[in-house]
């Protein structure tokens, strides 16, 4: 991670915020020093000072038996990023740069039982479906629920280390920022106007 500290967030609270509005994340895991990488949907749980992670992937795969050997994983949270020109800043002749927000959290995995995972499941399913939705997890037969949790396993992720870099230009004058925004909201990026919205916000 770019540890610079002026990109630095260091509030909790705004980290798991973060998390939870990015919530699809590269989980990495490793087994006899290779790593294995899979992307996956996490529920955000903080309670007190604790905060987990929780989620499913298929048995049998190379990051199954990664998170089986060795409980250390990372989680990865990214959210818009956007290529910045120096073309707009005060002083054009500079180096250009990307801007990005990103989240690390570091934790002990624990691979879950049937039971456990079917609640982990069941809780993600209504955390998009809405009650009336023909996909709702009351919708699914026993039968059909049992025969898919044989080939996934739940996991839950106690973190151990959270760590964030929202890099927005904060280390460049506020003409050079105001600049950047106008410049990046008037491109046909999302993300880069996404960029530009959460660098107004910080204006």
């Amino acid at each position: 991670m770019y540890k610079v500290g002026s990109f630095l967030e260091k509030d909790v609270a705004k980290l798991v915020a973060f998390m939870q509005a990015h919530p699809f994340a590269v989980l990495i895991g490793t087994h006899q020093n290779v790593p294995f990488a899979t992307q996956v949907p996490l529920q955000i749980k903080k309670d007190g000072d604790t905060v987990k992670l929780i989620g499913h992937v298929m048995r049998k795969t190379d990051h199954h038996y990664a998170f089986m050997a060795n409980e250390n994983v990372l989680a990865l949270f990214h959210g818009a990023h956007a290529y910045v020109s120096a073309s707009v800043y005060e002083n054009p002749a500079s180096a250009s740069t990307w801007n990005y927000s990103s989240v690390q959290a570091k934790g002990k995995i624990k691979l879950l039982g049937n039971e456990e995972t079917m609640i982990a499941i069941k809780e993600l399913t209504e955390q998009y479906e809405t009650k009336d939705s023909p996909a709702a997890f009351h919708q699914m037969s026993a039968k059909y629920i049992n025969q898919h949790l044989k080939a996934i396993v739940g996991f839950e992720i106690t973190l151990t280390s959270l760590e964030g870099v929202f890099k927005l230009s904060q280390n460049h004058s506020r003409t050079n920022r105001e600049s950047i925004v106008q410049h990046l909201s008037q491109s046909d990026d999302r993300q880069a106007q996404e960029v530009a919205k959460q660098m107004k916000g910080d204006l």
